[in-house]
C-alpha cells in the first residue's frame, strides 16, 4: 500500500504526521494508499520554505527561469506515461484521457517558457522635460494553489509554471482524493534544477486550506473547485488581504439549432457530456434542443450511448471510467430519481449500463440522459458533475439564449449551427466567459486565458495566458529624471506637477 506525503523545501516530508486520508482505486473500490494531512504547523513550515526561497528566486534572471521551465517540460515529457498512469489509478479516468490532460498542461508550460517576452514592461521617453517613465512587472511572493480532483495534473499546471516563471514561489494543495500526481510534478521540478523551496506540496483538507488563506506570508491564492468553496476562498482570502482568483462551478449549455448537422451535434454531446465520466468543469451538462429537432437528436444520442464502453481506466477497451468515490457516484445517481420525480423522462439509465473489467465494487455509473428537463428541476439547477446529460427543449433561438443568460453560472457554452449570422449573434449576446461555435468544449489555447463569468469566477483575472502573467505579477511605474545640472533655487515650484 502506497504512502503519499508532502514535498517541502525540495525533498519529501519526513516530519511527524497526526492525520491521514485514504486513497482509492475507483475501478475496484479498494483502498490503495494513505495520504498525510497537514496541520497548521506543517503549512507554516512549507510557507516558510517558500518565503525563504522567494528572496533569491525573485532575483533570478529571466534567462535562468526560462531555462528551468524548458528543463521542466523535458522532465514532464520523460515521465508523461508515469504521470498519466498515476492519474488513472487514483481518479479513474481512462489512460488516454489522463495522457490528454498532461498534454494540455504541457501547453501552459510551453507558454511559460516565453517568460522573457511575457514579462516585458513599457517605456516612454521624455514624457516631460528630461523625464522618462518605465513600467515593470515584479513577482508577488508566495502563491498558494488549491486544486480539485478532476484534473490532478492539468489544473496545477495551469498556475504553477506561470507563477514560478514570473519569479514567485508556490505552495500547492492538491485534492486529497488523487494526490500522487502532485508529488510527481514536484519530482519533475527538482529534476529541472528548480531551487529547493520554490515549489512545495502540502496535502490535506480544510485545515490546510484555511491555514493557507490566513497565513500572512501567502500573497496570492489560485483556486479551482465548486462555487460554494470558490466563494469561501475568495471572501476569506481577500479579507486577509490576498490577491485571489477562484474558479467555481458550471452548468454548461450546448445549443443545437434546427439547421445544425445533427450527427456532428450528437457526437459532440456524447463526447463532451460523458468524457472523464462528466467530471469536468467544461463538460456539457445541458443540451438545449431548439425544436423541432429534439426527438431526433435524443434518438441519435441514445444510439451512440448504447455503444460506449464503460470500464477500468487501464483497460484499453474502455472509453469511460468510474467516478472518483462511492459517495459521489451515489449523489450523481440520485439525480436520475429526482429528475423523474420532478417530471423529466429517463431516456438512458446509466445504472444498468454494462461494465467491462474492473470490480463490481468499483464506483460505476454509466452515461445517462434525462429528457424534457425544465429550469425548475434540481437536475438543471445543480452542478451534478457526473455522466448525466439533461435535455431541455426550447421553442426558439431567442429562448435558448435567454435560458443561458438566466443561469447563475457562466463558465462555458456552445452553439451548433451552419448559419454564420446565428453564430455571430450567439457569441455576442450570450453571457458566458468561454464560447464554442461547433466546438463542444471551448477550452482556450494556452496563449489565451481560461475562466467564466458570473458565479463561475470570483476575482477579475482568469487562469493562465496573459491573465496568468498579470495575476502573478504586480505592476510598478518608475518616473525618473536625470538633469544635466541642478535646478536653480529660483525654479522651485510647489504646484501639483504637470506634464509640459
Amino acid at each position: 500500500m502506497k504512502h503519499i506525503s508532502h514535498w517541502v523545501d525540495g525533498k519529501p516530508w519526513t516530519g511527524p504526521v497526526a492525520r491521514h486520508g485514504e486513497v482509492f482505486d475507483p475501478a475496484s473500490g479498494a483502498v490503495t494508499g494513505h495520504v498525510d494531512f497537514a496541520s497548521e504547523e506543517d503549512v507554516d513550515t512549507a510557507v516558510a520554505a517558500a518565503n525563504a526561497a522567494w528572496r533569491t528566486w525573485r532575483t533570478a534572471t529571466l534567462t535562468r527561469r526560462a531555462g528551468v521551465l524548458f528543463d521542466f517540460r523535458a522532465a514532464l515529457l520523460r515521465r508523461r506515461r508515469e504521470l498519466a498512469t498515476a492519474i488513472t489509478s487514483e481518479h479513474g479516468k481512462v489512460l488516454n484521457d489522463a495522457d490528454g490532460e498532461v498534454a494540455r498542461g504541457l501547453e501552459v508550460v510551453e507558454f511559460a517558457c516565453g517568460i522573457p517576452a511575457l514579462q516585458k514592461g513599457e517605456f516612454s521617453e521624455s514624457v516631460s522635460t528630461q523625464i522618462d517613465v518605465t513600467s515593470i512587472r515584479q513577482p508577488v511572493g508566495v502563491c498558494a494553489v488549491i486544486t480539485p480532483f478532476n484534473f490532478p495534473a492539468m489544473v496545477p499546471l495551469w498556475f504553477t509554471p506561470i507563477a514560478i516563471a514570473c519569479g514567485n514561489t508556490v505552495v500547492l494543495k492538491p485534492s486529497e482524493k488523487d494526490p500522487s500526481a502532485s508529488v510527481l510534478l514536484a519530482e519533475c521540478w527538482a529534476e529541472a534544477g528548480l531551487p529547493p523551496g520554490v515549489f512545495n506540496v502540502i496535502h490535506g483538507d480544510k485545515v490546510a486550506v484555511d491555514a493557507l488563506l490566513q497565513h500572512r506570508d501567502v500573497k496570492a491564492v489560485s483556486f479551482v473547485g465548486s462555487t460554494p468553496i470558490a466563494r469561501y476562498v475568495y471572501e476569506n482570502g481577500t479579507k486577509a488581504g490576498k490577491r485571489v482568483q477562484a474558479l467555481g462551478g458550471a452548468k454548461n449549455h450546448m445549443v443545437v439549432l434546427p439547421d445544425a448537422d445533427l450527427d456532428l451535434a450528437a457526437d459532440a454531446a456524447v463526447s463532451a457530456g460523458f468524457g472523464s465520466a462528466g467530471e469536468r468543469c467544461m463538460a456539457v451538462s445541458t443540451l438545449v434542443a431548439v425544436e423541432p429537432i429534439g426527438d431526433e437528436l435524443v434518438s441519435r444520442i441514445r444510439e451512440r450511448v448504447a455503444t460506449l464502453r464503460v470500464g477500468s481506466g487501464t483497460d484499453e477497451r474502455s472509453e469511460m471510467g468510474p467516478l472518483i468515490t462511492g459517495p459521489h457516484r451515489d449523489k450523481v445517481a440520485s439525480y436520475l430519481d429526482s429528475g423523474v420525480r420532478e417530471g423529466a423522462t429517463l431516456a438512458v439509465d446509466g445504472r444498468v449500463h454494462p461494465v467491462i473489467g474492473g470490480s463490481p465494487e468499483g464506483f460505476w455509473l454509466g452515461p445517462s440522459v434525462l429528457d424534457h428537463v425544465t429550469p425548475q428541476m434540481s437536475c438543471y439547477t445543480d452542478e451534478i458533475f457526473g455522466p448525466v446529460l439533461g435535455v431541455v427543449r426550447a421553442s426558439s433561438f431567442e429562448e435558448a439564449i435567454d435560458l443561458i443568460n438566466a443561469n447563475p453560472y457562466g463558465n462555458g457554452t456552445a452553439l451548433f449551427t451552419t448559419e454564420g449570422s446565428h453564430a455571430r449573434r450567439f457569441q455576442s449576446e450570450v453571457e458566458v466567459g468561454m464560447v464554442g461555435i461547433n466546438v463542444p468544449i471551448p477550452v482556450p489555447a494556452a496563449a489565451f486565458s481560461f475562466g467564466g463569468w458570473k458565479s463561475s469566477l470570483f476575482g477579475d483575472t482568469h487562469a493562465y495566458g496573459p491573465d496568468g502573467v498579470r495575476f502573478f505579477t504586480r505592476s510598478k511605474v518608475v518616473t525618473s529624471k536625470w538633469p544635466r545640472t541642478a535646478m536653480p533655487r529660483a525654479q522651485l515650484n510647489l504646484n501639483f506637477p504637470g506634464h509640459q
